[in-house]
């Protein structure tokens, strides 16, 4: 890379909540990655994939603000502080993840509710594609989407987080 083709700065941190292991990073831009899971080094290993060029630096606080707001995010985001986030992706996904930001918390919808929110009603299984490209799931909530039969479907950080998310929602709405 020359001096000229400076690689992008990302920097991340990672913590422990309800869901497990967390990593978190953002851009110059906000958020742009939310990911799950049991350990760090496969997270690491995600976050190198999505952004292959990018520096990627821990940050220096064991809790930046960011890290704090998302935190307070998978608490509950009906009271916390809004996030700037980093989305890329398709015009598609872009209208699909927007559409996902409008559901409240304890609600759920189906994949085709999503489509035709999105303004592609018969685009079913794209909307369900657009979910799981989600950089920043939680974030942009696409745990509150079902299919047509109420079945959970899929969760790019997996089934059994999706459960736990929805469950901690309804928990947090019954209150």
């Amino acid at each position: 890379m020359s001096s000229s083709q400076v690689a992008e700065h990302i920097t991340w941190q990672s913590a422990q909540c309800y869901l497990g292991q967390v990593l978190v990073a953002c851009s110059d831009t906000g958020v742009c990655a939310l990911l799950t899971g049991q350990t760090l080094p496969p997270l690491m290993e995600r976050l190198r994939s999505r952004f292959p060029r990018a520096q990627l630096c821990q940050a220096e606080s064991a809790c930046p603000s960011w890290l704090g707001k998302v935190k307070a995010h998978l608490t509950d985001g009906r009271s916390a502080e809004p996030l700037a986030l980093d989305l890329r992706g398709t015009k598609f996904q872009q209208q699909v993840w927007q559409a996902l930001q409008s559901i409240p918390s304890g609600e759920v919808i189906s994949y085709a509710e999503l489509a035709r929110r999105a303004g592609c009603p018969k685009a079913v299984r794209a909307a369900a594609s657009a979910c799981g490209a989600n950089p920043v799931a939680v974030l942009v909530p696409c745990h509150r989407v079902l299919r047509s039969n109420g079945d959970l479907g899929g969760y790019n950080g997996g089934v059994a987080i999706k459960k736990a998310l929805l469950a901690h929602e309804q928990t947090l709405s019954a209150r």
